[in-house]
């Protein structure tokens, strides 16, 4: 199927700053790609932030990740978000706008309204962030994939790219609060997470901690934790142990209602 790229901001909120862009546009002129499932196989919509340690975006973890998705039964949407130079919350801002309008696309669409957001690595760390950092419904994600994703900014976290979204001065304060384990609460919406035990990038504890902090206020998700396997693998395809994450991450969605 083919493509369609779209503005995620308005010419004259680029240039004029509103209230929900606030922050520079140094890096690039956020967009998202939007990949629409076949006909008549409509059942709801992913946003697909690719990682690349808040400094790039890595194109195995973009288009060919939607158009799997797409095999699948859903739309998907390539999200070419914000990255350093840019900092918090420029990222952050491009992901709830692009739920927002995933959303609005789906009523003028007139199909399923469900809207997912799947992130990998730094990727995962943006998609974590539009989960647990929502300040109004509508750009609530309906469910969460966060594939070997950064969680946290503390030790066991990934120094580049808390550098790169906070700078090298943040405070503790930024730290801890861009520490996505210390932001779910009883409405963060359930989430898919899987990781490898030896994934010499982002280390697994943050995979742990995030699934440790939604078990303790009762979301539901699912935490694949494999044996083996580097860093930034995407779909996995010459993994035959792991290609199988995103079938299985598709049925956790379908009982979520997509």
């Amino acid at each position: 199927m083919a493509s369609e790229t779209i503005s995620l901001w308005f010419e004259e909120e680029r240039h004029v700053g509103s209230v929900s862009a606030i922050g520079t546009f140094k890096s690039c002129l956020p967009s998202m790609t939007w990949y629409p499932a076949p006909e008549g196989q409509n059942r709801g919509s992913v946003i697909v932030c690719p990682g690349g340690g808040y400094t790039n975006k890595a194109p195995h973890e973009g288009e060919p990740v939607a158009r799997r998705l797409n095999d699948l039964g859903l739309n998907a949407y390539v999200l070419d978000y914000r990255v350093s130079p840019d900092r918090h919350p420029s990222p952050y801002q491009d992901a709830r706008r692009a739920i927002l309008l995933a959303r609005e696309r789906a009523a003028a669409g007139n199909f399923p309204d469900k809207v997912g957001i799947l992130g990998f690595s730094a990727g995962g760390h943006l998609a974590a962030s539009a989960g647990t950092m929502w300040d109004q419904d509508a750009c609530r994600p309906d469910a969460m994939v966060l594939c070997y994703p950064v969680i946290t900014f503390s030790r066991s976290g990934h120094l580049g790219s808390r550098i790169n979204l906070l700078g090298e001065a943040a405070t503790p304060t930024q730290i801890s609060d861009l520490s996505l384990e210390n932001r779910v609460d009883r409405r963060t919406p359930p989430a898919y997470i899987w990781h490898t035990s030896d994934d010499p990038g982002v280390p697994v504890e943050n995979s742990l901690l995030f699934a440790s902090s939604l078990a303790s206020r009762q979301i539901p998700f699912a935490c694949h934790i494999y044996p083996h396997g580097a860093h930034g693998l995407g779909l996995a395809e010459d993994h035959p142990d792991l290609c199988g994450w995103i079938d299985e991450c598709v049925a956790f969605l379908t009982t979520l209602g997509f």
